[in-house]
């Protein structure tokens, strides 16, 4: 897809109106894939802009904020995690369809047409309903999605709580569209599919009237977020609710909606937050008798195990109660200023880190990758207070001073510049004086 530098940018405009689905074919159809903007890429102060307009609007309308530092943190870590093997290789979503186009395409439909831009709309987002019910009832699958769902709070930074590992598995239900769609045409429209997902994740809006009956809406997702025994399944669309009304799995907001996994994980650490479901299946796995059921373990749904249908017993997901209190750790206000600040220079790293990637080697990529992650497990260690949070976090400023020195890393604030040039300074100096003296002691020896 295009890069930065690219006259493919977007307006304020368009800005505005791609977060909603709304641009038009004539401005979004594009002949070759690398014409097609970073669309995602270049919501970022959309998604800063929307997330600031829901403070305001949450201390308006509810008297409170709508957002907790310690669980906002831990959704954003996730959606860097998600981006960060984007610096290594193309994304396989784009791969495997160019593949299936390339090899196995039955005929061209062309990429300027509105009748092309308007079936690819309605071919994605039917290929993204079947892959997030798919992602609920398959338990390999779920183990990535879970990510997205492990917050017990619902607001536009959980949009962003994304998993490393879904991609490896949502590219099989896009690949039908490569029989007809040309690669550009679907590029745009997996962007816009995901966008238009953002601005859903709030409790602000309440009901939209006549279009609950047609789109998506917070109302419906809610649902979706939802740990009460009516909301398990349900509300799987993208952009339409009407894949759910067709396939059987729409349920409207009722009773209120507690949110996060019918077993919370309690924990900010943004590897557990990833990973951990993938562990529960490895060691249920090898604790099943039988080769079919081990099998069952992985490709049956979370809820299975031997004797009960695929899907589980619904009757076994805890009855919620409406005195459930979200998982929070009691940090004082200075820890969540100086994680704060902390978060905000990785940030610029990892906005860095992005536009530069194409100039960077390889071990340079690997290395500014590891300390991101570095930095949000360190993060998440100060959030959840635990023992080995000052340790950890010692170990990743020295690793950050290091990094440095090699030139692997350059200060986020060019101010700062000035002030590790002196440290290098008298790192060299240190280093010199001490291999002076290291020779004239050998020339002594002999």
């Amino acid at each position: 897809m295009a890069t930065s530098e690219s006259p493919k940018d977007v307006s304020f405009s368009q800005g505005i109106r791609m977060m909603f689905y709304a641009m038009k074919p004539n401005e979004t159809s594009f002949p070759n894939l690398d014409e097609v903007p970073d669309y995602v890429k270049q919501a970022t102060p959309f998604f800063i802009s929307l997330m600031l307009l829901e403070l305001v609007l949450g201390w308006i309308l509810k008297g409170k904020l709508a957002v907790r530092v310690d669980d906002a943190l831990t959704s954003i870590s996730a959606g860097i995690l998600s981006r960060l093997p984007m610096l290594f290789f193309r994304s396989i979503e784009f791969s495997t369809y160019i593949y299936v186009w390339e090899k196995y395409r039955l005929f061209n439909l062309p990429w300027d047409s509105p009748w092309t831009w308007h079936l690819t709309f309605l071919g994605v987002d039917l290929g993204y309903y079947w892959f997030h019910r798919m992602a609920h009832e398959v338990n390999i699958m779920w183990a990535a999605h879970q990510t997205h769902h492990s917050s017990e709070a619902y607001n536009l930074s959980t949009a962003l709580r994304q998993s490393a590992l879904q991609v490896y598995t949502s590219w099989i239900f896009y690949c039908p569209l490569a029989l007809i769609i040309p690669p550009p045409v679907y590029a745009v429209h997996l962007q816009f599919n995901l966008l238009y997902q953002f601005w859903i994740h709030t409790e602000v809006i309440e009901n939209l009237g006549p279009l609950e009956l047609i789109l998506n809406t917070p109302s419906h997702h809610r649902v979706h977020h939802g740990r009460n025994r009516y909301c398990i399944d349900k509300n799987f669309a993208g952009t339409l609710i009407i894949w759910d009304r067709i396939f059987g799995t729409f349920e409207a907001e009722n009773e209120k909606v507690s949110y996060g996994l019918t077993h919370p994980i309690n924990t900010f650490e943004p590897l557990k937050v990833q990973f951990h479901h993938m562990h529960y299946i490895w060691t249920t796995f090898w604790i099943t008798p039988g080769l079919w059921n081990k099998l069952s373990v992985i490709f049956k749904g979370p809820g299975w195990s031997p004797g009960k249908p695929r899907l589980g017993l619904l009757e076994e997901i805890p009855e919620v109660t409406g005195k459930e209190v979200p998982y929070a750790t009691h940090v004082s206000g200075s820890l969540q200023l100086y994680a704060l600040v902390q978060f905000a220079l990785m940030l610029g790293f990892y906005e860095d880190t992005f536009a530069d990637k194409d100039a960077l080697s390889q071990a340079t990529l690997l290395l500014r990758s590891g300390y991101i992650i570095l930095t949000l497990t360190s993060i998440g260690f100060l959030m959840e207070q635990r023992p080995q949070a000052a340790i950890l976090e010692t170990f990743r400023c020295s690793v950050f001073l290091m990094l440095y020195w090699l030139n692997y890393l350059k200060p986020f604030i060019p101010s700062w510049t000035h002030t590790f040039e002196a440290l290098k300074m008298v790192r060299d100096r240190l280093c010199t004086s001490l291999l002076q003296n290291f020779a004239w002691d050998l020339q002594k020896a002999g």
